[in-house]
């Protein structure tokens, strides 16, 4: 059965309601996204000062990032929760309950008390939100994808699928935006004290209108057709584990180099060029920014040519280019020459929008309608935490116990050729109604 015909009659949705869905899936993805990568950048810059002061500045660092790894496991326990749901009582409420938590979770983080204050309760409170950031950020992107991928008319999936996947650089823009102002703003000791906790407080007013515009739009008609023909799963996780368990190992490990990757830019980046090259802190943010401008481009773009030439072949493009830019990105920017860093980065965003734009089509092609929000989910969170989940901290190891950049690049190449394996694998899925 081809899993994308699973559902007999789908109605189309109305073009101005189609509107109001794309533009649910990238306000909400992008908040949800903004508040990850605010605490990337903190943890990168501020987290192990903050919560932990007793340990060396490197030291720090490294415990900074394990917090942010940690979150990562978090989301296959997510993918599992919001898929289950979602595909027994429909996308649109879990859309709204994971928007709710992430935000909930990072208004905390900025209102946190730090280890000067309350001791080895800071550090344990920040993992907590941590592990809460993670359980939301598990069923986000599923639920966020198919909204757009469901309601989108034959031969647009691609196209309004990556409204979902835009949220990743449109969140990481604005975070590095609010970062850049805050560190124009105010004098160094002013961000250590209290100006660090601007960004995640900030986070209720974007929830808020993140909320308003998922509370307009429609429950997706491919679940409102599963509903009306009362033909959702019952245990969903169960069937699809059974049913299209090849489709989830491979969807899983396809996103395992884009999403570890992703995070050696948005994560990684800014503490090396800091630490290691001494560069300012305003000149890596503002290349990250035109990174991310480029990614976002790059998205759109690879998931508008995806619905014409297929989704595993725009795949495959930004799988290789990843594999093979590992090198040369690193030695570019060990140049420590704006021009080149500039290069280094819009190349390598280039094949992450790559990996990114068509992802979200070609996931819900791979799974039917009665369990595509698990399947979905879970591929996207295991493929996560496999690959994102602790990207940071293996880079921060891997520089420090060789003293070269060029050990990270080998660690690229080598997730790079596991996920180039895996999407080489992948069935084309059909066209799709």
């Amino acid at each position: 059965m081809n899993p994308e015909r699973s559902v007999a009659s789908v109605p189309e949705t109305d073009p101005r309601q189609l509107r109001w869905v794309a533009a649910a899936s990238a306000v909400g993805t992008t908040v949800e996204w903004y508040d990850y990568f605010i605490y990337s950048t903190a943890a990168a810059l501020i987290f192990g000062s903050q919560f932990f002061s007793t340990l060396s500045p490197a030291s720090g660092t490294l415990a900074a990032f394990a917090t942010l790894g940690v979150g990562f496991l978090a989301r296959p326990l997510g993918g599992v929760l919001w898929g289950h749901w979602g595909d027994r009582i429909g996308r649109k409420r879990m859309l709204i309950a994971s928007l709710l938590l992430m935000g909930l979770a990072t208004v905390g983080v900025g209102l946190l008390p730090t280890y000067g204050q309350i001791g080895v309760w800071a550090p344990i409170l920040l993992l907590l939100l941590r592990l809460l950031q993670g359980l939301s950020a598990g069923g986000e992107w599923g639920g966020a994808a198919l909204m757009a991928v469901e309601h989108a008319p034959m031969g647009k999936r691609g196209r309004y699928g990556a409204a979902a996947q835009i949220g990743v650089p449109g969140g990481l823009i604005l975070a590095q935006l609010m970062f850049f102002l805050l560190s124009n703003t105010v004098s160094g000791p002013q961000f250590t004290a209290w100006g660090w906790r601007v960004p995640f407080l900030v986070s209720i007013v974007l929830v808020g209108v993140g909320l308003f515009v998922r509370l307009k739009v429609e429950e997706s008609p491919v679940f409102r057709t599963l509903r009306d023909e009362q033909a959702q799963s019952q245990v969903p996780v169960v069937d699809v584990f059974r049913e299209r368990g090849r489709e989830l190992f491979l969807a899983s490990v396809s996103f395992i180099a884009n999403t570890a990757i992703g995070y050696v830019f948005l994560a990684y980046l800014l503490s090396y060029g800091t630490t290691v090259l001494k560069l300012g802190r305003n000149l890596l943010l503002a290349v990250v920014i035109a990174g991310s401008v480029v990614w976002l481009v790059t998205i759109v773009g690879s998931a508008i040519l995806s619905d014409r030439t297929g989704r595993k072949p725009v795949y495959l493009f930004g799988s290789v280019l990843l594999v093979v830019w590992a090198v040369p990105f690193f030695l570019l920017f060990d140049t420590k020459q704006p021009i080149w860093l500039l290069v280094a980065v819009i190349v390598l965003c280039t094949g992450l929008g790559a990996t990114f734009g068509p992802q979200p089509a070609l996931f819900a092609g791979m799974f039917e309608a009665r369990y595509r929000y698990s399947g979905a989910s879970i591929s996207y969170a295991v493929g996560a935490v496999v690959g994102g989940g602790f990207a940071p901290l293996i880079a921060t190891a891997l520089q420090t116990s060789t003293g070269t950049s060029l050990s990270v690049s080998l660690y690229m190449i080598v997730v790079g050729l596991i996920s180039l394996a895996a999407v080489l694998a992948i069935r084309e899925p059909q066209a799709t109604p």
